[in-house]
């Protein structure tokens, strides 16, 4: 039986919440692979989960909207070690961080800020000495024909 699993320091899913199925894993492992289980699906509906607040869940509900099925379910799949207990470990650090990331608050937005004063104050004097530059040029001796 799973234990519970800890997302951050508020949100804690209880083990009666999160489904694991094991399947037979692909890839290497020779016979070992053709006849043991290693491949772990974690699964959690977080419509139905009283771990998360009515906004935690709103708000992780829209941000995993891609990755959920089934009316709100989150699952993650760990197939890569060759043992089921190893991907058991994987796959719920998966989950984890997966809530973690969607849970996490929005940053704020960007306010846009003038130009500071230094700026101003040296584009403003880059003009001045432009413009006299440019005023104490004069026309040049006349050209010779």
């Amino acid at each position: 039986m799973p234990e519970d699993l800890r997302v951050n320091r508020r949100v804690t899913i209880p083990a009666s919440e999160l489904v694991e199925r094991f399947s037979r894993s692909s890839g290497p492992g020779g016979q070992h692979v053709n006849t043991t289980e290693t491949r772990v699906e974690l699964s959690v509906d977080l419509r139905g989960s009283r771990a998360l607040t009515e906004q935690q869940r709103e708000h992780a509900l829209s941000r995993l909207s891609g990755r959920l099925s089934g009316g709100g379910v989150l699952t993650v799949a760990a197939d890569r070690e060759r043992s089921q207990v190893a991907n058991r470990k994987q796959a719920r650090l998966r989950l984890a961080e997966m809530l973690a990331e969607a849970l996490r608050p929005a940053p704020q937005p960007r306010r846009r800020s003038g130009p500071s004063a230094g700026a101003k104050r040296r584009r403003l004097e880059d003009k001045r000495h432009r413009s006299k530059v440019k005023r104490t040029r004069g026309k040049g001796p006349p050209e010779r024909e």
